[in-house]
């Protein structure tokens, strides 16, 4: 009994043994496996890097000459004529748009607070400046002037008699004592539409006589002015009223 019992032990503890084995078989081969997976990952981060660092050489690329650097530079091939009549043009905005690019870095510095008493007083200041600038102006425009000594101006217009305007017209009323109302009527084409436009003017003439009636064909002169209204004398009496 004691020996079935011994190989049966010995039968038992067999697979016992054995199971380290496998494990340790098992253990190995992650172990082993682990340098072929490492070797694949190493080698896609290799094909991967480039491709990586591929936009990193894209802005050199990118770094083409600008609107300043290329007005500053040489002309284009066909930017002209070959008379430079747009470089200066283009170099000038390169050399203003710089101007500009340098105040919009430029650190802002804040005006320290002042009073308004302080304000006042730098106001009056600036006007003092202003006013001084001013009286040595005119100063000076005055010396000029009376060192350039008396000048001959325009020489006055020789006064020329005017030829006087002459009406003819029918004596509407003559109630007024030496003043006649003449109704003078006017007949005018028109000058863009070439129309015959007729209108009517009434003028008060004087008659020294009371020589015209209502009714007559008169003739008057322009002359000065004789009352509110009256601008006009009655020369002659071409048509009497029957």
């Amino acid at each position: 009994m004691s020996e079935e019992n011994e190989n049966e032990e010995t039968v038992e503890e067999t697979p016992a043994e054995e199971a380290p084995v496998e494990e340790a078989a098992a253990e190995e081969a992650p172990a082993e496996e682990a340098p072929a997976e490492e070797a694949a990952a190493e080698e896609a981060a290799a094909e991967e890097a480039p491709a990586e660092e591929a936009p990193a050489e894209e802005p050199e690329a990118e770094e083409a000459p600008s609107g300043d650097d290329a007005g500053d530079g040489e002309p284009a091939a066909d930017g002209g004529d070959g008379d430079g009549g747009e470089s200066a043009p283009t170099k000038f905005h390169a050399v203003k748009a710089e101007r500009k690019r340098a105040r919009s870095q430029a650190p802002a510095q804040a005006a320290p607070q002042r009073s308004p008493e302080e304000r006042q007083a730098e106001r009056d200041a600036e006007r003092r400046r202003k006013a001084a600038a001013r009286s040595r102006w005119r100063k000076r425009r005055r010396e000029k002037h009376v060192a350039a000594g008396p000048r001959e101006g325009t020489p006055p217009a020789e006064p020329t008699p005017g030829t006087a305007q002459v009406r003819q017209g029918v004596v509407t009323s003559s109630k007024a004592d030496k003043t006649i109302t003449v109704r003078v009527d006017i007949a005018k084409r028109h000058p863009k539409y070439q129309k015959i436009v007729r209108s009517t003017k009434k003028l008060h003439a004087h008659d020294e006589a009371n020589d015209a009636g209502v009714g007559d064909l008169v003739r008057v002169v322009e002359t000065r002015p004789m009352s509110r209204t009256k601008r006009w004398l009655l020369v002659e009496v071409v048509v009497r009223a029957r």
